[in-house]
């Protein structure tokens, strides 16, 4: 199992921010495994929103302190990457901002786009709700 962490980011009360993720080849909100480096749960979400947005950390503020979500699942196998299938037990923190996104993470994100709540909600699902 890895633990991964996810940020679901608001802007202007109605917009959620969502990345379009090159490996499993979906729209969902930011986010990714942690590294040996991070010490805190919620720092780790705001590590890898700014790798993957090239968004200000200090541009980014907690909507909440405890995650706005906590789900597990099971996660397909990725021969390319030499990983087997196995799961992930990720856990979601809520943000506020009014920065821009800047230069995106390539090699992670295909693009990264502001979405209105419904249109988000439709592609990633219920967690989005929780944010706002």
């Amino acid at each position: 199992m890895h633990v991964t962490v996810g940020a679901l980011v608001v802007r202007s009360g109605a917009e959620i921010l969502l990345v379009e993720h090159l490996a499993y080849g979906i729209i969902l909100q930011p986010g990714g495994h942690l590294e040996p480096a991070d010490t805190a749960l919620m720092d780790a979400a705001v590590r890898e929103l700014a790798e993957e947005t090239g968004i200000d950390s200090g541009e980014v503020f907690p909507a909440s302190p405890i995650p706005v979500y906590v789900e597990y699942g099971r996660v397909p196998a990725r021969p390319e990457k030499d990983e087997p299938e196995h799961y992930h037990l990720d856990i979601g923190y809520s943000f506020v901002t009014a920065a821009e996104v800047g230069r995106i993470q390539e090699s992670e994100v295909r693009g990264v786009a502001w979405y209105p709540l419904v249109e988000a909600e439709r592609l990633v699902g219920h967690r989005i709700a929780r944010a706002v």
